[in-house]
This record gives structure tokens, C-alpha cells and sequence, in this order.
């Protein structure tokens, strides 16, 4: 395995215990937030494989909700996650299940109100570093840890070009690009990682082109 720094195999700044089952699990929420944009009034935590056995000992449901409030890994309020979800009206149902996952510190979110729905699957791959692979039934890669731009579209031609050619007129690099379609020619999805944050302007001007149905960014 490379790391990049040295933090890569400390861990991050966080509340404890454990940068795989604490603060992965905090990011993975936080990415749920970021998508949903805004509070959800619900959320429904399924727990596979490591974190389904550990998650009450190491804190995991405590950390992922801390996340959905928005708290970042070292947020003090943190340990205090459930209470406040509770005070803020915000239902949760954390369920341990038993079918094996491809890693074992999954998470299954999904999260909603009465605007709408959103589920991802994520996984906390260690020193804090998560990965998310599927998002409202389109599998993907997000690591979470670099500005990323979420394009749903329609599958057509020349589309893909489009939004590519936005950004080099912005000279936004692209770090990583990948795109699902779950049937030809229906809806699919471009998760793009950029290596700097995009101003709103530019999301306007990528919601604007022919066939994109919508267009969410993830800040670092």
C-alpha cells in the first residue's frame, strides 16, 4: 500500500477509537449529508460484516449520525450524536445484518423527508480513508476525500464530452472520472474527483447543458 503522508497511516485528527469503525464511519455520513443537502428528518443505518458486530463498542452509530448532523471527525458533539439527532426530531433505526459484504466495515444509508430519498452504501477502508460505491442504485467510486462533482444524466451521446469541456474551459483538472448507467440509453451517473473546488457558477453552467438532469458538488 503507498501512503501520500504521514497521516495517511496515523489517521486523521478524530474522536476516538478507531479511524476505521469512528472516523470513516463520520465521513461516510457526512458524504450522505452533503449529497441529501440538508437535515433529513430520517435515516436507516445498515450495519455488514465488522462494523455489524462492533458498531455499539466502537462507536460506529454514534459516529455516522454525527456525521448526518454534519459534525467533522474531531467535532466534540460527536460523542453526543444520538441525543442531539434525537432533540432535532430526527428518527433513527440502526439494523445488524448478516449478509457478507465484499469489505467488511460496510454501511447502508438511507436518509429522507418528505422532499425525497437518498441511499448509498459506503466502506471505511482504514486511517480514516473511505470509499462510497453506490449511490440510489448506481455503483461508483467517491473517496470522499477531494472535491467531486455527482452529474446525473440522460445516457446519449456527446454528453459526456460536454460537461468534460466545461471544465477544461475552467481549467479544472480531473483527477478521477467514472460513469454507471444502470440500462443503455436510461439515466446514469458521472462521479468526477476534481483537484479544486468549483464555484457555483460552474455547476449553473453544467446544470444548463442538454440531457443533465442534475448536478450536485461534494466539497473536500
Amino acid at each position: 500500500m503507498k501512503y501520500k503522508s504521514v497521516f495517511d497511516i496515523i489517521g486523521p485528527i478524530m474522536i476516538g477509537p478507531s479511524s476505521s469503525h469512528t472516523a470513516g464511519a463520520a465521513r461516510i455520513g457526512r458524504v450522505a449529508r452533503s449529497l441529501f443537502g440538508r437535515k433529513p428528518k430520517w435515516a436507516h443505518i445498515s450495519f455488514y460484516g465488522s462494523f455489524a458486530q462492533t458498531y455499539k463498542g466502537h462507536g460506529t452509530d454514534v459516529a455516522i449520525v454525527g456525521g448526518l448532523l454534519d459534525f467533522d471527525t474531531f467535532d466534540e458533539r460527536i460523542k453526543s450524536s444520538l441525543e442531539i439527532a434525537k432533540q432535532e426530531g430526527i428518527d433513527i433505526i440502526f439494523r445488524k445484518e448478516e449478509a457478507i459484504p465484499n469489505h467488511p466495515n460496510t454501511a447502508r444509508i438511507r436518509i429522507g423527508d418528505e422532499q425525497g430519498e437518498l441511499e448509498l452504501v459506503g466502506i471505511s477502508i482504514g486511517g480514516g480513508k473511505i470509499e462510497i460505491t453506490e449511490l440510489n442504485g448506481f455503483e461508483l467510486k467517491l473517496s470522499g476525500h477531494h472535491p467531486a462533482i455527482l452529474v446525473v444524466h440522460n445516457d446519449r451521446y456527446g454528453t459526456i464530452a460536454s460537461v468534460a469541456n466545461v471544465l477544461a474551459k475552467y481549467a479544472i483538472n480531473i483527477g478521477h472520472m467514472e460513469v454507471s448507467r444502470k440500462e443503455k440509453g436510461k439515466e446514469a451517473l458521472m462521479t468526477i474527483e476534481v483537484d479544486q473546488n468549483i464555484d457555483q457558477s460552474i455547476i449553473d453552467e453544467l446544470s444548463s447543458l442538454p440531457h443533465i438532469i442534475q448536478v450536485t458538488k461534494i466539497v473536500d
